[in-house]
């Protein structure tokens, strides 16, 4: 194939993508483009089908720091496992790439999308989706495409909508829309907003279809340029008898769904399936349609679920289809920790723990990310035991992060800024039991737990998971989605957000032609259900706790002139250092001066803050210190008045009376009480004054107050002068030398 390349400028930016060239044994390969930024895209689809009850498709986004210009962090120097915002981009190219490929594709698909130049402007994830798509379609795969994915701005200044803002248009922005799909559906969101309302937000969504729209469709023209040729593979498609024998058992599976209990309707309708593949089928037959079956089972049990809820408006678990599960809410549910609140809907359970630190424990970041680290961070666990089931414990997985990063985006607009609370939040939530809407159940969960620690958050979150049904024109719309829903519905639409607005949404959508006016009602709908939550969780914890607990730490933040920073650093880290290991208390030191202080102990915050003002204290005249000697010379002693001044005591101001030697009155290491008598402006040198002077000690017998060897220059002092003896003591005339005769 020779190089195509297309250039276009959609939005205010520029694109470029081109095949051809690079990775020409991919089944397709595409380099995409914005402005500098480059990302290139390939998809390989394997030529065996496999005999799977799913569809095999891998995504991997793979960040490249050369990419940035920089080597790797750690011992390796080179790529480790994906970051977790890698991780969150993988999984964003994989949700709206899945839905078009047709049912019964079993061929496995495999796309990587990796970083070859990130200008340090243009984010490189949401150009992976449409490098994706394209790159299915050059290979000639059956995926119903053109698909493309945007993000959407909105300048707070102008209330415009912006299209793939760069990082610095993003930061001017209280709303962050990314959305994906086709130009005809959406099959994909994920928002991040400052409490924006419903109507913004569904504006912003029809504004971001139709930015979809038109990338698709410069999209097609180049795929038109490429004119690939369609490749062969087969749809299994099962035997119709498999179906006929599974179907007839509706009635019997539609009696196995209806039960509360999650464990108890798992045992029921596994037991059901055994016994259809016993009594229906033979080992042969199994052998033979293994994969088929199975899938008719499945189908059978969402047909039975979905024709339920469509025709009687009833759901598994005997709810209406606004209903929300029973609510068991307990901020404080574990002693000594910092914060911590057990959240519970029907059977889903979430536990979540807050602790504090200092700023400096801030979770550094080494990716090709601008961000250099966060403040706040939220960790979503999810054991297998919380399903029931056993299962290794390990890293986290795909589901776990992006489970954990929508709790953290819609607990991050609400959270108090670093001048007003200077601390490091982390914020885990333990999944205990699980029956869906697990991560709605983090998000409030972690705001019982900051407000139980007393962190004062602007405003308290809550979360639903909303669902959907929809046949034909046949729609319904669920609130607080419980797995069996999730699994077989239609669409999990996930919204966070205060009473006055949203801050989160996530969504998946496996329905094509869902409509704006849908969107509508679910947001609607939604916004009910965050409310009667919230409520309840209120009712339990009204406004963040007052006090932070005992054991959290306390914080002071000091403000130094930044010449000073390094007198409270001193030397290597030594006096920072010194004062720590004396009192016990963390230090953070900013490049502006700020320094946070933070102890669990009162008395040791107190102690370190006082040793950092005294080092960075300027004396002032009249000022009282008690200060030690620490430097003796003839003309005085020098006294230490803070941790980085001296000050010079003259040996006039010593003691009551003349003095032959600072010594004789002074030793170093000797505690005196002075006072500032001068601060020099253009040297900031001081002199004291020492206050209760002693009495000076008596000269040796014979020598008077004279100081010993000045004897002989007296007297030679007194011949020089003999002739003062006679001065003219006249008016006007005293102390005045007489003058000399000339006869003399």
């Amino acid at each position: 194939m020779t190089k195509i390349v297309e250039e276009f400028e959609l939005y205010g930016k520029s694109y470029r993508w081109e095949t051809g060239e690079l990775a020409k044994q991919a089944t397709g390969a595409v380099l995409c483009t914005c402005g500098e930024t480059s990302v290139l895209v390939t998809a390989v689809v394997s030529s065996q089908q496999r005999d799977y009850d799913f569809f095999p498709l891998t995504v991997d986004f793979m960040e490249k720091m050369y990419a940035v210009g920089r080597i790797p962090g750690g011992y390796l120097k080179r790529e480790a496992k994906p970051s977790d915002k890698g991780t969150l981009t993988a999984r964003m190219v994989d949700r709206p790439i899945r839905p078009g490929f047709p049912d019964g594709f079993k061929n496995e698909v495999h796309i990587v999308a990796t970083t070859l130049v990130v200008d340090g402007q243009n984010p490189p994830d949401t150009i992976c989706v449409g490098g994706a798509s394209a790159a299915l379609l050059v290979g000639g795969a059956p995926f119903d495409g053109p698909a493309a994915c945007v993000r959407i701005a909105r300048d707070v200044e102008t209330g415009e909508f912006v299209v793939n803002p760069t990082y610095e248009e993003q930061a001017n922005s209280d709303l962050e829309l990314t959305i994906a799909g086709t130009a005809d559906y959406i099959s994909m969101v994920e928002a991040g907003a400052d409490e924006v309302t419903e109507e913004d937000m569904l504006a912003a969504m029809a504004f971001g279809q139709e930015a979809i729209a038109a990338f698709c469709e410069k999209q097609a023209e180049f795929i038109a340029k490429v004119a690939p040729e369609p490749l062969e593979y087969s749809i299994r498609e099962a035997d119709p008898v498999v179906a006929e024998r599974v179907d007839a058992h509706y009635d019997e599976m539609a009696a196995a769904l209806k039960d509360a209990d999650k464990k108890g309707r798992i045992a029921k309708v596994e037991e059901l399936k055994e016994a259809i593949r016993e009594q229906d089928f033979t080992e042969e037959e199994l052998q033979e349609w293994g994969s088929d079956v199975n899938a008719a089972l499945k189908a059978l049990e969402k047909r039975a679920m979905r024709t339920m809820i469509l025709e009687t408006g009833e759901r598994a678990d005997g709810r209406t289809p606004t209903e929300i599960r029973p609510l068991h809410i307990a901020p404080g549910y574990l002693p000594r920790v910092h914060g911590s609140g057990l959240f519970q809907r029907g059977q889903t359970q979430a536990l979540s723990v807050c602790t504090l630190g200092m700023l400096n424990e801030w979770q550094r970041l080494d990716t090709i990310d601008p961000a250099e680290g966060k403040r706040y961070m939220h960790q979503y666990n999810f054991p297998p035991y919380s399903t029931g089931e056993t299962g290794r414990m390990g890293a986290p997985k795909r589901r776990e992060i992006g489970h954990g990063a929508l709790a953290e985006r819609a607990i991050l607009p609400v959270l108090p800024d670093e001048d007003e609370f200077p601390y490091a939040i982390r914020v885990v939530s333990e999944i205990l039991e699980s029956n869906g809407s697990s991560s709605m159940a983090s998000a409030c969960g972690s705001t019982l737990a900051l407000m139980d620690a007393g962190v004062p958050i602007k405003a308290p979150v809550s979360g639903v998971a909303m669902g959907l049904i929809k046949e034909g024109d046949d729609v319904v719309i669920l609130t607080d989605i419980q797995g069996l829903e999730d699994f077989l519905g239609d669409m999990d639409f996930k919204v966070c957000g205060t009473a006055k607005g949203i801050t989160a949404l996530q969504m998946d959508n496996k329905a094509k032609g869902l409509s704006v006016d849908i969107l509508s009602r679910a947001l609607t709908q939604a916004r009910e259900g965050r409310a009667f939550i919230l409520d309840a969780m209120l009712e339990t914890i009204p406004a963040p706790r007052e006090e932070l607990k005992e054991t959290a730490p306390r914080i002071e933040t000091i403000h130094i002139p930044v010449d000073k920073i390094r007198d409270v650093i001193g030397s290597g880290g030594k006096v920072v250092r010194g004062i720590q290991d004396e009192t016990g208390a963390s230090i953070d030191i900013q490049e502006d001066g700020t320094i946070h202080v933070g102890a669990v102990d009162g008395a040791s915050m107190a102690a370190a803050r006082q040793m950092i003002l005294d080092i960075v204290k300027e004396p002032e005249v009249g000022e009282v210190y008690e200060g030690e000697v620490v430097g003796i010379k003839d003309f005085g002693a020098f006294v230490k008045l803070t941790p980085s001044k001296d000050g010079l005591l003259h040996i006039s101001r010593v003691a009551q009376g003349r003095v032959a030697s600072v010594e004789d009155v002074l030793s170093l290491g000797d505690t005196v009480k002075v006072e500032v008598l001068e601060v020099d402006p253009k040297t900031g040198k001081i002199s004291l004054d020492r206050i209760d002077k002693p009495e000076a000690p008596r000269a040796p017998a014979g020598m008077g107050h004279r100081r010993e060897g000045t004897g002989d220059r007296d007297h030679r002092r007194d011949d020089r002068n003999g002739d003062r003896k006679h001065a003219d003591n006249r008016p006007g005339r005293a102390n005045r030398t007489p003058r000399r005769s000339h006869n003399a």
